[in-house]
C-alpha cells in the first residue's frame, strides 16, 4: 500500500518536471523499512528512525526532508499518515558566498577571451561570445553549451528540457543579438560536425570540463584570483552575478518588488521563487537594501 503511495507522489512530481532518481532510491529504501516494522503508513518516529541511519547530519535532514514532502502529499488524501516534525539532527548548513563580477572585470574578461592563442579562428570568438551570453542572460553554463541553431529564433532562446526537465524562452537584450549575430557570421563557416552553437577545433559541442579549465586560466590572466577566505570565481558566477544585478535594479514598492522577484524566477528557470530570494543575501548592497526596506516597514507600522 505504502509503495504504491510513493509511485503516485513521484508520478505527480514528475509530471511537474521533476527528476527525482535519487528520491525515489531513498523514498523506497523507507517504504522497505516502515514496512519491515509492519506500517502502511507513514508515522513521524518511523521517518525520524530511518533518516538517523544515514551518516552525516546533512544526509539525515535531506532523508527526513524526502520523507516530509511524501506526508504532506498523503495526507491531503488520508489523515493517517503523519507529518513528521522539522529536524536539523544538528546540521550547520549555509550556502556558499557566489562571487559577483563587478563591471569592468567582466570587459577584461572577455577581452581576455578573444585575444586566446590558438589555430582554430573560431575558438577566441566562441568563448568571449559565450561569456557574453552568460552574464547578459543567465543561463546556466549546461544551458548555454547545449544551444543549437535552432534555438535562436526571432523571440529569443529556447532553453530545451532544463534542470527540471523544463523548456522557456529567454528574450534577448538588443546588445545581445547583435553579439550573437556577429559569432555567427563566423560559426557558420566552421564545418563542425553537429549543430551545436559553441563548438570544439574537432567540431563538436564545448564539453564543460574544457571551458571550465579555459575560465580558470583566463581568470588567472587577469589578476582576478581572490583573497584567502574570498569567495573564488566559478562559470556559475555569470549566472550569480546576472540575478544579483537584476535585484539591485528592482523597482520600489512591495507589489513591484514581487512581480519583479516572480519574472527574475520564472526568466532564470528555478523551481521555486525561493531560490531567487536567496540572492536577496549576495551581496552587502542588496542585504543594506532589505534592512532599510524592513526599517521602513516597522516603523511605519509604528505610525
Amino acid at each position: 500500500m505504502l509503495m504504491k503511495a510513493v509511485e503516485s507522489y513521484l508520478a505527480v512530481r514528475r509530471a511537474a518536471g521533476f527528476k527525482l532518481e535519487v528520491v525515489e532510491v531513498l523514498l523506497r529504501s523507507f517504504v522497505r523499512y516502515a514496512e519491515k516494522v509492519g506500517e502502511q503508513f507513514v508515522h513521524a518516529q518511523t521517518a525520524i528512525d530511518w533518516a538517523r541511519r544515514s551518516k552525516s547530519p546533512e544526509q539525515k535532514a535531506r532523508r527526513l526532508q524526502m520523507v516530509i514532502r511524501l506526508a504532506r502529499y498523503l495526507r491531503a488524501e488520508d489523515s493517517r499518515h503523519e507529518v513528521p516534525p522539522e529536524q536539523d539532527f544538528g546540521q550547520r548548513r549555509r550556502r556558499p558566498t557566489p562571487f559577483i563580477f563587478e563591471p569592468v572585470d567582466i570587459v577584461r574578461l572577455i577581452q581576455q577571451a578573444q585575444h586566446l592563442p590558438s589555430m582554430d579562428f573560431l575558438l577566441p570568438r566562441s568563448f568571449s561570445t559565450l561569456f557574453a551570453l552568460l552574464v547578459s542572460t543567465g543561463l546556466r553554463i549546461s544551458e548555454a553549451l547545449a544551444l543549437r541553431f535552432e534555438d535562436i529564433t526571432d523571440d529569443g532562446l529556447v532553453i530545451r528540457e532544463t534542470k527540471f526537465r523544463k523548456s522557456r524562452l529567454v528574450p534577448l537584450h538588443d546588445t545581445a543579438i547583435a553579439g550573437l549575430e556577429r559569432y555567427l557570421m563566423f560559426r557558420q563557416r566552421c564545418a563542425a560536425s553537429d549543430d551545436h552553437l559553441f563548438v570544439s577545433r574537432r567540431g563538436d559541442a564545448l564539453q564543460y570540463r574544457y571551458v571550465r579549465k579555459i575560465f580558470r586560466r583566463l581568470v588567472q590572466a587577469i589578476g582576478l584570483e581572490p583573497h584567502p577566505g574570498q569567495p573564488r570565481p566559478q562559470l556559475h558566477s555569470f549566472r550569480h552575478t546576472f540575478a544579483v544585478r537584476a535585484l539591485e535594479s528592482c523597482p520600489d514598492g512591495r507589489d513591484r518588488i514581487a512581480q519583479h522577484m516572480l519574472a527574475l524566477s520564472t526568466y532564470l528557470g528555478h523551481a521555486s521563487v525561493v531560490e531567487t530570494y536567496w540572492y536577496l543575501q549576495a551581496t552587502p548592497q542588496l542585504m543594506k537594501d532589505v534592512s532599510h526596506a524592513a526599517e521602513s516597514f516597522v516603523k511605519g507600522e509604528r505610525k
